[in-house]
């Protein structure tokens, strides 16, 4: 079956709809806690390019079950409706749809970065390795 709608016209669609802040209003914002990073990608390129400090990881894959609080997968980190989530991918495309998603749920209190972490690396946002984070929990405990 041929596909009559393309991964560029739903990203374009999801634009439409949902909250986009640039990487300079989101750095401005790290230390606020009313907004929480998520960080959508496969663990495999937070492992490759590192994230950003402070950011949340809930894979693409299991986003709407980490979210949904009648899901047995819930984490609790979502459950804070004073928040808002800042979602964010490699490029901001799986963001856009993820954020459209999530509106479709009916969070309301949802966003992602425009041009993902490749955007917030290129233009010298902060970020960590995996290595670095695990080594400051450790150093917590």
């Amino acid at each position: 079956m041929p596909i009559t709608k393309g991964f560029q016209a739903l990203v374009d669609e999801a634009m439409e709809e949902i909250k986009t802040y640039p990487v300079e209003s989101v750095k401005a914002r790290l230390a606020d806690p009313a907004m929480q990073l998520v960080d959508i990608r496969d663990a495999r390129e937070l492992e490759r390019e590192g994230t950003v400090p402070g950011a949340f990881h809930a894979p693409r894959g299991m986003l709407e079950f980490w979210v949904d609080p009648a899901s047995p997968y819930f984490k609790p980190v979502f459950a804070d409706a004073d928040r808002e989530f800042v979602l964010f991918c490699g490029a901001g495309w799986r963001s856009a749809l993820a954020t459209k998603t999530l509106q479709d749920m009916g969070m309301r209190n949802v966003a992602h970065i425009d041009g993902g972490f490749a955007e917030w690396a290129r233009q010298g946002a902060p970020t960590e390795t995996l290595q670095a984070r695990k080594a400051a929990k450790a150093e917590k405990a």
